[in-house]
């Protein structure tokens, strides 16, 4: 029986969660200590699919790390609702 929304166990381990295609996608905290300007940036590592092809990482500064979850809270909020989005996918991913 397949479950949606709310009613879906949760797919969080901790600091990553784990996608319904078996994708992990880590998320952690970055820190590099450069002696005279550390760096600190929210890193988002999307690992191996069930395929074994490799995923890829980025890393966010705080406000990019906020407006990606500004985004995808939008874009959950569309997805639970079945709302379409407004203008064509973009460039990558496929169209509904």
């Amino acid at each position: 029986m397949a479950t949606a929304g709310r009613d879906r166990p949760p797919t969080s381990e901790g600091d990553c969660v784990v996608t319904t295609c078996g994708r992990r996608i880590a998320v952690r905290c970055l820190r590099l200590a450069a002696a005279e300007r550390p760096i600190s940036r929210v890193a988002l590592d999307v690992g191996r699919d069930q395929g074994g092809e490799p995923g890829v990482w980025a890393a966010l500064t705080a406000d990019e790390a906020r407006d990606l979850a500004r985004l995808l809270l939008l874009q959950a909020g569309l997805a639970e609702h079945g709302t379409e989005p407004v203008g064509p996918a973009p460039e990558g991913f496929p169209s509904p």
